[in-house]
Parts: C-alpha cells; sequence; structure tokens
C-alpha cells in the first residue's frame, strides 16, 4: 500500500485529488491533507508517507519552500517520499518540471495524467537506492533557480531603519547576515542588530546575489564575511562570520555551496 500526504490550501482541489488518486491507485492511503507549507512539514516529518502532494502557490510557505525544509530536517537514513507537484497552467513552470526526475500535476487534475504520475510514483519507490535524499536536494536547487520569480527589483544599497523615533540609514555593506524572526527580520552588523518588518523572501530579490549566499531558509549571509565551515559530528554544516561570536547553521540544500578549492 502506497502511503500519501497532500498539501493544498483549495478545499475542493484536495477532495479533487483524493477522488482521482484513489481511482488512478486503488488502495492509496491518504494518510493527512493540509492546506499550508507549515502543516505539510510537520505531519511529513511525523508520517512519513511514501509520496507528497505540495502545491507550489499556498499561503505563506510555497511548496517548494516546504519542500526544502523537510528535505532539511528528513532524519539520516529513513527513505525521502516521492515529490510530486501541483501548480495551475504555467508553461515556464511546466518547463522547469518536465526537465526533473520530481512530476507534477496540472489543476484541475486530468486523471490520464494523474495516471502516469502515480506510474512513476511507483517506479521510484520500486527502484530508489539510498534514501533518495541527495537526489532531491539536486532537482529542488535546480527548480528553485526555474521557477519564475518576480520581475527583478533594484540591487539595495541602503537600509531604512527603525530606531525608536529615528530611521537610521544601515548600508547594506555593513551587513553581516541576515535572519527571519517569525514576521521580521534580523539584521546583523558587526556593531548592532536591528530589526526590519520586510520578510526575507522579499528583501533577498534585493541583494545582490554575488555579495549575500542564501545559506539557510530563514539565513542570509555576506559572503565576505564568512571566516570558517566547519562539520560537526552529525555532518551538519556551520559557518562562523568575521565580527561575530554566532554560528549559523548550513542547510543540506545550500550545503553545495561549500566546497575547499
Amino acid at each position: 500500500m502506497i502511503t500519501a500526504l497532500i498539501a493544498e490550501d483549495e478545499p475542493l482541489l484536495a477532495q479533487a485529488l483524493q477522488a482521482e488518486l484513489a481511482k488512478a491507485c486503488p488502495g492509496i492511503d491518504i494518510v493527512a491533507v493540509v492546506g499550508d507549507g507549515e502543516a505539510a512539514v510537520t505531519q511529513a516529518l511525523a508520517l512519513a508517507p511514501d509520496v507528497l502532494f505540495f502545491d507550489i502557490r499556498m499561503p505563506g510557505q510555497s511548496g517548494i519552500d516546504a519542500a526544502a525544509q523537510l528535505a532539511d530536517e528528513w532524519p539520516d537514513g529513513k527513505p525521502f517520499p516521492a515529490l510530486v507537484f501541483i501548480t495551475a497552467y504555467d508553461q515556464y513552470a511546466v518547463q522547469a518540471f518536465e526537465t526533473q526526475a520530481i512530476d507534477y500535476v496540472l489543476k484541475p487534475v486530468q486523471p490520464a495524467r494523474l495516471a502516469r504520475t502515480m506510474a512513476k510514483v511507483k517506479d521510484f519507490l520500486a527502484q530508489r537506492n539510498g534514501n533518495g535524499l541527495e537526489a532531491t536536494l539536486g532537482q529542488l536547487r535546480s527548480l528553485i533557480g526555474k521557477v519564475p520569480e518576480p520581475a527583478p527589483q533594484p540591487v539595495l544599497n541602503v537600509l531604512q531603519v527603525s530606531v525608536g523615533n529615528n530611521i537610521r540609514m544601515v548600508p547594506v555593506d555593513e551587513v553581516l547576515y541576515f535572519e527571519a524572526a517569525d514576521k521580521y527580520v534580523r539584521v546583523l552588523t558587526a556593531q548592532h542588530e536591528y530589526l526590519i518588518r520586510t520578510p526575507l523572501k522579499d528583501l533577498a530579490p534585493q541583494l545582490d546575489a554575488q555579495k549575500f549566499w542564501q545559506v539557510h531558509r530563514g539565513t542570509i549571509v555576506r559572503a565576505d564575511a564568512i571566516e570558517t565551515v566547519s562539520r560537526d559530528e552529525a555532518g551538519k554544516m556551520h559557518l562562523t562570520l568575521r565580527g561575530r561570536q554566532d554560528k549559523l547553521a548550513v542547510s543540506r540544500l545550500y550545503a553545495h555551496l561549500f566546497k575547499a578549492m
């Protein structure tokens, strides 16, 4: 029996997918249906289903972001699920997915297409070697760069930060790293810490990608401030920065950025 988890914020579409899955794969066990990315990660870690159906566009955390977080938190040695994204028709997104082993289904669900998807899922489950995690990480890295993003924005040079009744102008080149903190982002320089309301996902496109590297879903660091990269006994990678004592985690998704020359 194949177990599955559906993350879809539109209840009617989630019900339709359940109904079509029952026809395409009799006996499939839908272990959970959730409506957002955070719940998808929590339930997937708890239930470890064989296949995940993640909607690309969900409130808050996207399907790709949820998959990236799940890959980062997935227990070592446990087989990673087959991953299928759900998306409204988008020519460019489909082209991106078609180059990957990760499959997709379009809204509304087409029975014939879903049947092909389930055939691929069964092949994946039958043939996967090891825990399949590294292959999934590679596919996610590729998708992050291919799924259309909002139009490019001008590079941000100065942050306007509220400090009491004042607005302080902080040169971006003085920032050592940005860290997501609930609805805020912490801005860390060598001497100061500020909070800004701009979400990290909105801030990232405004930063010079050559200077600032995302190393975790919640952390962007200034590359030339990185002093050391080390692994702990569990194989987790961490950074230290010049000018601060903080130790920053590097997620599995971004570990490929650090290779000795």
